[in-house]
């Protein structure tokens, strides 16, 4: 395994980290879950991600069990707040009350006293920016987050939220996207202002929800218990790729990732993290075997004619758009 820099933080964090949104509590068994998580660690990855709205606040407390007999210092344990955790009014958004009472159950969820970072993930555009700020400084400074993060923000709210971050004598060092061979919308604004402003990205689906894999094969139906069948399995989100050019397009890509020497799996992954302002690659699994095939993708550097090649077959299926950056859903 291969480690970078959070942002410009001292932070290090492996450079594939485990994600456990659509499965962990949801989609696999326990007994699954804690064989992902534990091939995850004999692997060599130490960060872990999260989020108090995946599957209903489940998956946190399956992740927290998972990591629980772990030497915690050797961890870096990541979750988020934002999307609805319960049936009231309070109950979801960057308001200070949710923001205080979620980093609670988060922290007893996953039976730890402290995540490393702590991510709104989205933007909130009923609350002032100032008062989210504040709340998560508060949180900081209390020793309950060491670092705070943001996920699917753009280029401008980045530019907002970094000074009042400054001010507030907290480490705004991370960004975590959507972002894959398939889905770059992050590269014309987000990334420039990331860099500028020393926030690191850490990238959520670079095989675009499998579809790089090369499994789903156009004119035919996608696998029996595949995500793509599955609507509790981001099945929404994998969509968008499921049409005969994508997929005909991604079956080009075997012969470079056979070149590469990679599957085509551990090239989509090794493709993101080609990107210096990449920090981590998001790796989720239903099964250990698939983590043991993601992290092969760790050290590998890709020459400039194989990524050239790679940009000639997908560029008429990428989505570039940067105002796809963030859901139009979450606006008022």
């Amino acid at each position: 395994m291969e480690f970078r820099h959070l942002g410009r933080s001292g932070l290090m964090v492996s450079e594939i980290s485990y994600g456990n949104w659509i499965t962990h509590g949801s989609q696999v068994e326990e007994d699954a879950a804690f064989a992902c998580v534990r091939a995850a660690l004999d692997a060599g990855i130490t960060t872990f991600d999260t989020a108090d709205v995946y599957a209903g606040t489940r998956a946190e407390d399956v992740l927290g069990r998972a990591l629980q007999d772990e030497r915690r210092e050797g961890l870096e344990i990541f979750t988020k707040v934002y999307w609805p955790t319960g049936p009231g009014r309070n109950d979801r958004g960057l308001s200070r009350k949710h923001i205080m009472e979620s980093i609670n159950g988060s922290l007893r969820r996953l039976r730890t006293d402290y995540v490393d970072l702590y991510q709104a993930h989205r933007y909130d555009y009923s609350t002032p920016l100032e008062e989210t700020m504040e709340a998560f400084a508060d949180v900081v400074h209390s020793g309950k987050a060491h670092y705070i993060g943001v996920s699917e923000w753009t280029a401008e709210q980045l530019r907002a939220a970094h000074p009042l971050a400054r001010e507030l004598h907290i480490p705004l060092v991370s960004n975590q996207p959507q972002y894959s061979m398939l889905w770059r919308v992050i590269e014309t604004e987000v990334v420039p202002a990331s860099e500028e402003l020393g926030i690191g990205q850490i990238v959520w689906s670079p095989m675009a929800q499998g579809v790089l894999s090369g499994k789903y094969l156009p004119g035919q139906p996608p696998p029996a218990g595949s995500r793509a069948t599955d609507e509790k399995s981001g099945a929404g989100f994998i969509s968008r790729f499921m049409n005969d050019d994508v997929l005909t397009r991604v079956q080009q890509l075997k012969p470079i990732a056979e070149q590469a020497g990679l599957s085509m799996a551990q090239l989509a992954v090794a493709w993101v993290l080609q990107n210096p302002n990449v920090s981590s690659a998001i790796i989720g699994a239903s099964r250990p075997e698939q983590v043991h095939d993601n992290v092969k993708a760790a050290g590998v550097k890709l020459d400039a004619e194989l990524l050239k090649a790679i940009d000639e077959i997908v560029e008429p299926v990428t989505e570039r758009d940067p105002a796809k950056t963030e859901s139009p859903a979450q606006r008022p």
